[in-house]
């Protein structure tokens, strides 16, 4: 199936970008609901998607199954499925996970760079991997079909849920850290045991995760993908392209601080220059996927490689993973 899917976005939406998915032929998104917000908060950014889903029901509809992201490239539209980067909407009540994914969640992050009640991020000193209450919510995310997704989670933290999800985990939006050594980025360890337990990663277009950052040519990333599909199949892998558009520098802030902190905590990139890196010239947004194709069939890959790296793997995955297990 020749479709495309980006399985990670945090935009400022509106009209304008939904357009732009249309002309770039996106045919479904995994978008934020949340970095730190607890679970009504969560709710409410919910409700404002059911308003945008009636504003612009010929652009976008609400993806919940893998069928729904046919439905919406028959109808040229963008299926957009719900995800968290923390685990905060569940707060510490292990029955709000089949809430959320009543609700339409299909990811969740473990973690977000710190500590969690679940699982250590990647910027803690200490990485002591999946708690108590992690192993619980894994099993009960399993059970009903919400995503386990380690994209800002430790190592340690990460291999542990890679063994102890029963079902394949996600790594929505990373890249490996032997091409860019930023701690977000994944080692050769952790995308090997992802991909041997039926994972997948989505390869990320953000600056910080790229080798070279903002200067970094479309040919050094489609190498890194054919490079990465040689040492774990190409089955594995897809894009997520952690594209946060139109958003305010002051949206950084939340990202990183949210509640948890009244220092600024400038996480990924320089103190310097806390707000958005710009994106490469050739993926300035949602109208620039076609140029990914072209990049990947030009290092190499062939048609069936680049349709798979493109959504086709992700379409498969989400067939296996939205549903009760």
């Amino acid at each position: 199936m020749n479709v495309t899917i980006d399985c990670l976005q945090y935009c400022n939406w509106s009209s304008s970008i939904f357009d732009q998915m249309a002309k770039g032929q996106l045919d479904a998104v995994h978008v934020t609901i949340c970095y730190h917000e607890d679970f009504r908060e969560t709710v409410e950014n919910m409700s404002q998607w059911h308003r945008l889903f009636e504003a612009y029901p010929e652009r976008i509809v609400h993806g919940r199954t893998s069928a729904d992201v046919i439905l919406a490239q028959q109808s040229q539209r963008t299926a957009v499925f719900f995800g968290f980067q923390n685990c905060s909407p569940i707060e510490s009540d292990i029955g709000l996970v089949e809430v959320c994914h009543q609700l339409g969640a299909r990811f969740m992050q473990l973690s977000y760079n710190n500590q969690s009640l679940l699982a250590s991020g990647c910027y803690e000193e200490v990485d002591s991997g999946i708690t108590r209450m992690g192993k619980q919510v894994i099993a009960e995310m399993n059970r009903v079909g919400l995503v386990v997704d380690m994209s800002h989670s430790g190592e340690r933290s990460t291999l542990e849920a890679i063994a102890a999800s029963a079902r394949p985990i996600a790594i929505t939006h990373a890249n490996p850290a032997s091409w860019h050594g930023a701690l977000r980025n994944k080692s050769d360890a952790v995308l090997k045991a992802l991909a041997e337990s039926g994972g997948m990663v989505g390869f990320s277009l953000y600056p910080h995760h790229l080798r070279d950052g903002s200067e970094c040519s479309l040919q050094s990333f489609c190498r890194m993908v054919a490079d990465t599909a040689d040492i774990i199949g190409i089955d594995h892998i897809g894009i997520g392209s952690d594209l946060c558009q139109d958003q305010p520098d002051s949206v950084v802030t939340w990202m990183r601080n949210g509640r948890w902190t009244r220092q600024t905590d400038f996480g990924e990139g320089s103190a310097a220059a806390p707000g958005f890196p710009a994106q490469p010239p050739w993926f300035q947004d949602n109208r620039d996927f076609p140029n990914i194709r072209l990049g990947l069939e030009e290092v190499g890959l062939d048609q069936d490689a680049v349709a798979a790296v493109m959504g086709g793997n992700w379409l498969a995955f989400f067939e296996k993973s939205f549903g009760p297990g």
